[in-house]
């Protein structure tokens, strides 16, 4: 079954993966087979899964949860959604300009800075 999966390092670090069988996957990162990032960094723990039914699915998710900061990765590991959905806000200085123009009752404008990849 396919899993996009988080490895927490030796160094603290984590590293995002995709594979069709996690097992196999996990021996090969621990036996320093895996990618550049592990096979410097080990040993490593599996510290979060999730399975999906196609293997493009998985991979897909890989490279979401690749981009994010480590902030947002530990809310995800710790089931924290409230957390994961604060984070995932656009924080730069229109997101900030537009949510004052909410508090005072103004319309909001497109924020063209923000991205939408994370969410």
């Amino acid at each position: 079954m396919p899993h996009m999966y988080i490895l927490e390092c030796a160094d603290g670090s984590f590293y995002t993966g995709s594979t069709k069988y996690l097992p196999r996957r996990l021996w090969q990162h621990q036996n320093g087979l895996g990618a550049n990032h592990t096979k410097k960094r080990l040993p490593v723990k599996l510290v979060y899964a999730e399975h999906y039914d196609y293997v493009a699915d998985a991979f897909y998710r890989e490279k979401q949860v690749q981009g994010w900061s480590r902030a947002k990765k530990i809310a995800l590991m710790n089931s924290d959604w409230d957390r994961l959905h604060m984070l995932a806000e656009c924080q730069n200085y229109s997101h900030y300009k537009n949510a004052l123009r909410l508090r005072s009752g103004q319309a909001a404008q497109p924020a063209e800075d923000c991205k939408d990849d994370d969410n």
